[in-house]
């Protein structure tokens, strides 16, 4: 009997402590991740935010090798929303992200927000939030300067060729307004930008702002026929943070109303041969 009596107790126990862990777990796991307000009061404490951004592409965010600074739009832009909801004397630190760690990295909390020529689409909004628009990227055309093509249309000819970097949206967009084109793809950026110099296509088809770093950078390219399809970016942030997001979104607003944000488009854009300033801003 006694036996049975420390049996059930001991059961007893183990059950209590059972339910208090799992009791504990869900605390955790409900803590600091899941309190829409943490990244936010962190900028706010800290007057600090930490902004993922790109290392690599011209006019948007590239070090430079010069001066191995930062520089482009989304750094200058960066800065300016950090003054805007943080206060002039607020801090801007910057981390480097590719295309495959900038969202793991923000749900790890190692940012509080990702400036990175990030398109938004129905897929991304599933794992982060955006905020509104402010960049309003899309598909263009990349010509030589002496080429007859001026507008997608001139694409839809006999014999035509369009060169598209594998991966993009820009062969579905050239096959819906020029289905008479040959499509010819390339592994990256500079393979298709040395394959349009050497004559091997008509036009060079991908997104609108990386089509201007690219013309920035050889006098004899220009962008033609503006924007065929717009895919704007947005800032995202962790999913359920929204009063950062909200914070982001009235920065924006005030930027755009008090007319900085089209100094930085002007600044970064305004003198790329071709690229229209009007269709890219918001």
């Amino acid at each position: 009997m006694k036996n049975a009596r420390r049996f059930f107790k001991r059961a007893a126990a183990l059950l209590l402590l059972l339910v208090s862990g799992t009791a504990l777990a869900a605390c955790g796991n409900t803590s600091a991740s899941s309190n829409p307000d943490r990244v936010y009061d962190h900028v706010i404490q800290s007057k600090t935010v930490t902004w993922g951004v790109k290392y690599d592409t011209t006019l948007f965010g590239l070090k430079s090798v010069k001066t191995n600074k930062l520089e482009g739009f989304e750094i200058d832009l960066a800065r300016l929303l950090t003054k805007t909801i943080a206060g002039k004397d607020a801090k801007t630190k910057f981390i480097e992200v590719t295309p495959q760690t900038k969202i793991p990295q923000l749900k790890n909390n190692n940012l509080d927000a990702v400036l990175a020529c990030m398109t938004i689409t129905p897929e991304r909004r599933k794992s982060v939030d955006f905020t509104t628009p402010y960049f309003k990227a899309g598909t263009s055309l990349l010509t030589k300067t002496t080429s007859s093509v001026k507008s997608v249309k001139d694409l839809n000819k006999k014999g035509k060729v369009v060169i598209i970097c594998k991966g993009t949206t820009a062969a579905d967009d050239i096959a819906k307004q020029a289905p008479k084109a040959k499509i010819r793809a390339y592994n990256d950026y500079g393979s298709c930008t040395n394959a349009l110099l050497a004559g091997q296509g008509d036009a060079f088809a991908t997104d609108n702002g990386i089509l201007a770093g690219i013309a920035a950078q050889h006098k004899n390219l220009h962008l033609v026929g503006g924007t065929i399809a717009v895919e704007p970016y947005g800032i995202a942030v962790e999913k359920g943070q929204t009063k950062m997001l909200n914070a982001i979104n009235k920065a924006l607003k005030t930027i755009k109303a008090d007319g900085s944000y089209d100094k930085l488009v002007r600044k970064w854009f305004g003198s790329i041969n071709g690229f229209s300033v009007k269709e890219a801003e918001y």
